[in-house]
């Protein structure tokens, strides 16, 4: 896989596949991690000489312009980072876009709106998502692929328009291909896996990979619930997939056979109902065995011995992927499992990769020092689907 270092881009139009899908309260960006993460590859790509051109996703549009997805904001964003004039077109292959890329000087950056504006983007048939990536492939000459956390998406911008031009792994894909391979190949010893997220059958296919890899487990969030359902206990009103049952049971015989050490809590913050996440009013939690939580309460954390433990199983590992937090971390009475998680991670002497998605934005949201851990990764879904072992179109598509 070719990366920006192997490519002559001076006076050239540069294509960067982005991932700015960055979460927004209305026009303001709650969390720009993502935004940060490609914007060295924005800088090196100007800096070089090349008329950069950032595409990216955002949200689920249905394949037209939704004003509520517009990239306007990470546009803005970037500009501030850069400290530079970072030019807007307001469609993706239409009149905006090509004037706006017609325009771009040496050094000179612009953003193209949301590419799900476009049903082709993302559109199942060949021939029209082809068309789309056809388009596209007009405003550029050479392509970057640098958005993690779209590669495991046959997507226009991702898997077809690669195969229409020059291309080369951006530096953000090439940190991240670099650090998952050690979570699959040669892992050092003992490799502690923390698991948490809302749905069980999210991770089914990750936990499946791991088993034959993991040391141990742990297994915290929404998520926890339907494990303790399926070693016999209430839940009272938790979240629980109870159809993921059978599943569960059997990945914990399997682990009891493979010797794979499966850790849940052992209690846990439990309340009446989802925490109001906007007046962040206290709710009072109540502190519950994770073997008996009381009928009509939902756990929307690990307790205080439950963080004890988990700390205890991270402090002698070698390497740890954390994905998914521990509970409702947004809201201050169900932050603290999230954080002693997080605290575990730079307290143990291993390599540590936190997974993408809620993982990393809790890490930023509770005040800790991203550069202290390991790699932060950008990449959520696509990261698992690589831990899943599964081949990701867009990787595919940027080797030669």
């Amino acid at each position: 896989m070719k990366t920006i270092d192997d490519l002559q881009v001076a006076g050239k139009r540069v294509f960067v596949r982005a991932d700015l899908n960055v979460p927004l309260d209305g026009t303001t960006i709650t969390d720009d991690g993502r935004i940060r993460a490609v914007l060295p590859t924005i800088a090196k790509l100007a800096e070089a000489g090349a008329k950069v051109i950032v595409a990216s996703h955002l949200g689920r549009p249905k394949g037209v312009p939704d004003p509520q997805f517009s990239l306007r904001p990470a546009a803005r964003r970037i500009g501030e980072l850069l400290g530079t004039d970072v030019a807007f077109a307001t469609d993706t292959v239409d009149a905006s876009a090509q004037s706006v890329v017609a325009g771009l000087a040496d050094g000179g950056v612009a953003v193209l709106e949301n590419l799900r504006f476009n049903a082709g983007e993302t559109s199942k048939d060949d021939a029209e998502r082809g068309a789309f990536a056809d388009r596209l492939a007009a405003l550029a000459d050479v392509y970057v692929g640098d958005g993690f956390g779209a590669v495991h998406r046959k997507h226009a911008s991702v898997f077809d328009l690669p195969g229409r031009l020059p291309h080369a792994a951006g530096g953000l894909i090439a940190a991240e291909v670099e650090v998952l391979r050690k979570l699959t190949s040669n892992v050092q010893r003992p490799y502690a896996v923390v698991l948490g997220g809302a749905k069980v059958s999210d991770k089914l296919d990750v936990i499946d990979h791991l088993l034959g890899k993991a040391d141990r487990i742990l297994v915290g969030g929404g998520m926890v619930y339907t494990f303790l359902k399926a070693q016999g206990h209430e839940v009272g009103n938790s979240l629980l997939q109870a159809d993921q049952v059978p599943a569960v049971q059997e990945y914990l015989a399997r682990a009891k056979e493979l010797g794979v050490e499966f850790v849940l809590p052992v209690d846990v913050l439990a309340g009446p109902g989802f925490p109001d996440l906007k007046s962040k009013a206290p709710t009072d939690p109540t502190l519950a065995a994770a073997d008996a939580i009381p009928a009509g309460l939902m756990g929307l954390d690990i307790g205080p011995e439950t963080r004890k433990l988990f700390a205890s199983k991270l402090a002698d590992a070698a390497t740890v992927f954390w994905n998914g937090p521990m509970g409702v971390f947004e809201h201050p009475d169900y932050a603290d499992g999230t954080r002693a998680v997080a605290q575990g991670l730079l307290d143990s002497p291993a390599f540590t990769v936190v997974g993408g998605g809620d993982s990393a934005a809790a890490v930023r949201q509770l005040g800790f020092d991203e550069n202290a851990f390991g790699h932060i990764s950008t990449g959520g879904g696509a990261s698992l689907e690589y831990l899943e072992g599964k081949t990701l179109p867009g990787l595919a598509a940027l080797e030669d």
